[in-house]
């Protein structure tokens, strides 16, 4: 499957190991190039350095959360443009709505199926 999108490189942030090899298992096998980081504190630093399409990343981590990331990322020139899906069991509405609030581009619900993680990637093509 070829990927006619401009959303080839994906950085998915993620702590929880089985969590982070399913994302990365869904988006490998539709040809999307991966970079995984366990926290927030490593993939702002990778998202800076490699430049991302897109990153994927979960709310609850240590050290820093998913959405001191996203504040962090819409607040660096280097990184303003950087699509970001938020990936969370929380699932109430505040929750998402926070989410977009501090820079959050898509809010995707966990537990997902791999077609829907693919539909929120392919809808923030540019």
């Amino acid at each position: 499957m070829s990927i006619t999108t401009l959303l080839q490189k994906i950085l998915l942030v993620e702590d929880s190991p089985s969590e982070l090899e399913l994302m990365s298992h869904y988006l490998q096998d539709s040809g999307y190039e991966i970079i995984k980081a366990t926290g927030a504190k490593e993939a702002l630093e990778i998202a800076i350095n490699e430049q991302p399409n897109a990153i994927v990343t979960d709310i609850v981590m240590p050290g820093m959360s998913g959405f001191e990331l996203c504040r962090s990322l819409k607040r660096n020139p280097a990184t303003v443009n950087i699509s970001i899906i938020i990936s969370s069991s929380k699932n109430q509405v505040i929750d998402k709505v926070w989410g977009i609030k501090q820079g959050a581009d898509a809010y995707l619900t966990k537990p997902y199926s791999r077609e829907q993680l693919l539909n929120v990637i392919k809808s923030l093509a540019k």
